[in-house]
């Protein structure tokens, strides 16, 4: 099994800046790609932000120029730094880790949550 643990939510005012951090561990033989998703109250989970084995970065158009992903391979960590935060941006954020666990079996992971609320 693979765990995340992730930290760094909360209560920002608008145009504010928050880190969010995910650290996996547990049975991991090779992360392909690990990354952010949010999900608004009554809505769908949707990608925030993702970064692969490689360093290919994908972000939603919401969050370009404002987000930015990074990852330490080493320690398996996984950050979303988001600065100019919007009323908008509420939600509760996952960090997920797509990963192998042997040479051939992979799976989707993901962290509990993290609420993170931007209001006045």
């Amino acid at each position: 099994q693979v765990q995340l643990v992730e930290s760094g939510g909360g209560l920002v005012q608008p145009g504010g800046s928050l880190t969010l951090s995910c650290a996996a561990s547990g049975n991991i033989f090779r992360i392909i790609a690990m990354g952010w998703y949010l999900q608004a109250p009554g809505k769908q989970r949707e990608l925030v932000a993702t970064i692969n084995a490689g360093g290919g970065i994908n972000y939603a158009d919401s969050v370009k120029g404002r987000f930015a992903i990074s990852r330490d391979n080493a320690k398996n960590t996984v950050s979303l730094q988001m600065r100019s935060l919007k009323p908008e941006d509420t939600a509760v954020y996952y960090c997920n880790v797509r990963a192998y666990s042997d040479y051939k079996n992979w799976d989707d992971y993901w962290g509990q949550g993290t609420q993170v609320t931007v209001s006045s």
